[in-house]
């Protein structure tokens, strides 16, 4: 016990409360909100914080919160919607630091810690093992070829620690999914360690191959997928996309799930015409999208 104790105390100053604040006429607020909470853990000893993008995603001000208390104004100094993560940036030198996990990530049954902010200078701790390192896919068109799946409930606000029992990071805690013997689940800290500098440097991954985005939101139903909604002024309103439409291709392949619909939109490349073929009403229709870039559409 003494040495669960003594591991929790030397991630703890690591660990950050982040309180954003967004414009009202940001188009992110319309699903996340104006105001926002999150954790944060410091992965640099220059005060480099990584975290969830959705906490951060469009931020006016950030204010980081230590865990002695000490508040601290944060800049967004990076966002990557392709992984989930974002990077936050105080000012000061020699912060007390996270290191990372093995890339290749964690084992089956692993045992692993959450360490998250419940506010301010609160920080909250749960354990449980690792589950499962499958895939995931969003409705807001993301995908993760391995994610880490864990029996520990998130304990506080998203974007908090993932620990190895050595202290070492290997995650960001990204969903609270409640399901069985799989109650959260993390981005695997490979993601950020692949394109570490590029996001310091550049504010974005820019050696990856960019995808492209429509501003969509498809949920599977019955073996099909159905636009459940559109992000408001996105390429697929604009292209007359309608919610209720059920996508039956892309670029004649047919396509029955949504990872599915997602790699065969991404053969394409931002500002391309991407060819879907959708059931409107018991008709058939050939609509033709000119994909956007979801970096760009949000910064703005």
């Amino acid at each position: 016990m003494n040495a669960h104790l003594g591991l929790i105390h030397s991630i703890l100053p690591a660990v950050v409360d982040l309180r954003v604040t967004i414009p009202g006429n940001h188009p992110s607020t319309r699903n996340l909100g104006s105001e926002r909470m999150g954790s944060g853990t410091i992965v640099d000893p220059d005060g480099y914080i990584l975290t969830v993008h959705y906490v951060t995603l469009g931020a006016d001000s950030i204010t980081v919160t230590l865990t002695d208390g000490e508040q601290l104004p944060g800049e967004l100094a990076a966002q990557d919607f392709e992984t989930g993560l974002a990077l936050v940036k105080i000012p000061g030198q020699n912060f007390p630091f996270m290191r990372p996990a093995p890339a290749e990530g964690p084992s089956l049954g692993q045992a692993a810690l959450i360490v998250a902010s419940s506010g301010e200078a609160g920080r909250r701790v749960s354990g449980g093992y690792v589950t499962s390192t499958e895939s995931y896919d969003g409705h807001w068109e993301y995908m993760l070829e391995k994610t880490i799946r864990l029996t520990a409930f998130n304990p506080g606000f998203g974007g908090g620690t993932l620990a190895d029992f050595k202290g070492q990071m290997m995650g960001v805690v990204s969903l609270n999914l409640n399901e069985i013997g799989k109650f959260s689940l993390a981005i695997p800290i490979g993601c950020y360690l692949q394109n570490a500098q590029e996001l310091k440097q550049y504010g974005r991954a820019r050696s990856r191959p960019l995808r492209p985005w429509l501003g969509f939101y498809p949920q599977p139903l019955a073996g099909h997928i159905v636009i459940a909604g559109l992000v408001p002024g996105g390429p697929a309103e604009r292209s007359g996309i309608r919610e209720g439409d059920i996508i039956l291709g892309v670029e004649k392949k047919e396509v029955r799930s949504r990872p599915e619909l997602y790699r065969e939109i991404w053969k394409k490349k931002p500002g391309e015409r991407i060819s879907l073929r959708i059931l409107r009403e018991e008709e058939s229709l050939n609509l033709e999208v000119v994909s956007g870039d979801r970096w760009d559409f949000y910064r703005s």
